[in-house]
């Protein structure tokens, strides 16, 4: 059982230059923010280390981990290697989380995610993966239920080690998915399209986050 607030995790849209460095850096400017997903859009792999070199710093500077995906067929170890990246994202792959993490050793954590059971999960676990995120979007944008995550997530949360990663699709989501336990809580567009910006979106999730300690 996390025995401390639940911690917020970033995913940024797809993003294919480093025209989002400024969003990224208000984003984490507010503080609170422990890590951040860069989702790359598919190109070579100059092109990604380059990409990730002029948008990690932009969270880095604030304290907050940088990890980097993408569907292309670059090698991710290597881009986040020459990049400066500290980790990358994967989808639920066992074969593949056993490989990054022989080659990654303990310098760079290997995150997983499109989770489908109970069962992958502790594969996915028991092959290296640093921790295991529920609930994001699927590849149409559709998500699971929130009922559906607040399981899974404190299921995970309770019985292994292996820290897990909530998806809030909204700020409302924040509050119950931070009540199971996991010890992070993941948002994407209710960041980025926040009406008041994405520094007011973090400080609001950090709040409910802070109150949701207060109440243990």
């Amino acid at each position: 059982m996390a025995d401390t607030a639940a911690r917020l995790y970033l995913i940024t849209p797809v993003l294919e230059d480093s025209s989002f460095a400024p969003r990224l850096a208000e984003a984490c400017g507010a503080g609170s923010v422990a890590a951040v997903l860069l989702r790359l859009a598919p190109a070579d792999e100059r092109s990604l280390i380059n990409l990730v070199k002029a948008l990690a710093p932009a969270a880095q500077e604030h304290g907050a981990a940088v990890l980097v995906s993408s569907d292309g067929k670059a090698d991710l170890a290597n881009v986040a290697a020459r990049g400066g990246a500290d980790g990358v994202h994967v989808p639920g792959d066992p074969a593949l989380v056993r490989e990054l993490r022989e080659r990654l050793k303990s310098e760079r954590a290997v995150g997983v995610g499109a989770i489908r059971t109970k069962d992958d999960a502790m594969t996915l676990g028991e092959a290296g993966a640093d921790y295991l995120l529920f609930g994001e979007p699927r590849p149409d944008g559709s998500l699971p239920s929130l009922e559906s995550v607040v399981e899974r997530a404190s299921w995970w949360a309770e019985i292994f080690e292996t820290p897990c990663v909530a998806y809030a699709p909204s700020l409302d989501a924040v509050e119950p998915l931070a009540a199971t336990n996991a010890e992070f809580v993941a948002l994407g567009d209710a960041v980025w399209t926040h009406a008041e910006g994405p520094a007011a979106a973090v400080k609001a999730a950090a709040e409910i986050l802070e109150r949701q300690e207060a109440t243990r």
